[in-house]
């Protein structure tokens, strides 16, 4: 691993005249018992141009958030760039950043950490040859950003991951999904706040519901990578969605009819999405078509592959290095 540059004033870095293009997955957290643990990658993708220009910073946003979000320094991914360059003591070159964006924002599909990967692995690519960043050193500096690692991991790495913290940082595992696993996610209108569905979890939390979460955990990781049969059973949780149900009746609602007819939903991360991981395609046609009957709200139904390479860079050379 590349160790940073000693903290001090930042300097220019040697970079290259040099384009890296970028393509980030979404990702969707929790999986039901596994809170801020397990995550899986899935298949809908933010795709990100980035280009060292003689001077300034220019942005153009297409798609998802297109005239909502910033086009100055506050940018998300613009910020995990600087944060990037920053870690070895760089000051980030001038940009031009153009994203295509289909990740929701605000709808428990990790956008947020999405953009973070994008902008470290925009900051790996235009670094190559002056700082190697490995996956432990990824997963850190994204973990930096975002505060908890479960939902950069999967983004970053791609299928179903299992993060955790030590005191030298972030890990994960990345482990294949079988490929019976067939993930549906409902979308809604409307958005939720992370902080705000965080702020709803309690301090503790009876003992039997700990034990009943850790069980339903190792079940889960069995039943995703082996037997899908078990999936129902599986999600099941005691930790933390019921306490957020209050912020989000229609989420609860949706979940709870679609359960009660033997369909393994869950909150996809902070929500508001529902995330069905059913057995195989037939079974998420059906889940989508029972809510667009039952359901008296519009949901968005996304039948999605899981995506199992994670984030990808590549780039090319225009010019000689920066003097």
């Amino acid at each position: 691993m590349t160790h940073p540059t000693p903290a001090g004033e930042p300097v220019e870095a040697p970079v290259a005249a040099r384009t890296v293009h970028v393509k980030v997955p979404a990702t969707t957290a929790n999986l039901g018992p596994g809170f801020d643990t397990l995550g899986l990658a899935l298949a809908l993708y933010d795709e990100l141009e980035a280009s060292i220009i003689d001077a300034g910073l220019e942005i153009e946003v297409h798609g998802v958030g297109e005239g909502e979000v910033p086009l100055d320094e506050q940018h998300l991914v613009v910020r995990s760039i600087a944060h990037t360059f920053a870690r070895f003591g760089y000051r980030m070159p001038p940009l031009r950043l153009v994203a295509r964006n289909a990740i929701p924002h605000g709808r428990g599909l990790g956008s947020s950490g999405a953009a973070i990967v994008a902008g470290v692995m925009i900051g790996k690519g235009l670094l190559e040859g002056i700082a190697e960043i490995g996956p432990d050193e990824l997963l850190e500096i994204a973990t930096e950003l975002e505060g908890h690692p479960d939902n950069v991991a999967p983004s970053l790495f791609g299928g179903l991951t299992i993060a955790w913290t030590t005191p030298d940082g972030p890990r994960h595992k990345k482990l294949i999904v079988h490929r019976g696993v067939s993930p549906l996610v409902l979308v809604p209108e409307h958005v939720m706040s992370t902080a705000l569905a965080r702020s709803l979890q309690p301090e503790s939390v009876p003992h039997e519901d700990a034990v009943f979460n850790v069980s339903r955990s190792a079940l889960l990781v069995a039943a995703l990578t082996q037997s899908p049969e078990l999936l129902l059973q599986a999600t099941e949780d005691k930790l933390h969605q019921s306490y957020r149900a209050q912020a989000m009746p229609e989420t609860d609602r949706v979940i709870a009819g679609l359960r009660a007819a033997g369909y393994p939903a869950v909150v996809s991360g902070a929500g508001p999405s529902v995330l069905v991981l059913a057995s195989d395609p037939k079974q998420r046609l059906d889940a989508a078509a029972l809510v667009e009957e039952t359901s008296e709200s519009a949901w968005q139904a996304l039948p999605l592959a899981v995506d199992f390479k994670g984030a990808t860079v590549t780039g090319t050379d225009d010019g000689p290095a920066a003097a």
